[in-house]
């Protein structure tokens, strides 16, 4: 399954939607993604599954790109 994930590059940065950054990654649960990025200091706001038509309007997007962990 494929997740979209919002975060702060930071675990001690206080989430502001301005510095929200986000990233897809490949993964069985929503646990087992936040535990791939658990070794990365990320604070991870939320994990959202991405399929269907959402997954192709992601697609469309320039900036797609699955990270391989």
């Amino acid at each position: 399954m494929l997740f979209k994930i919002y975060y702060q590059e930071s675990i001690s940065e206080v989430p502001v939607r301005e510095n929200t950054k986000s990233l897809f990654i490949q993964g069985e649960s929503e646990r087992n993604v936040r535990k791939k990025l658990s070794d990365r200091g990320y604070n991870i706001e939320f994990v959202q599954k991405v399929e269907g038509a959402y997954l192709q309007y992601e697609n469309q997007n320039e900036d797609f790109n699955v990270l391989e962990i």
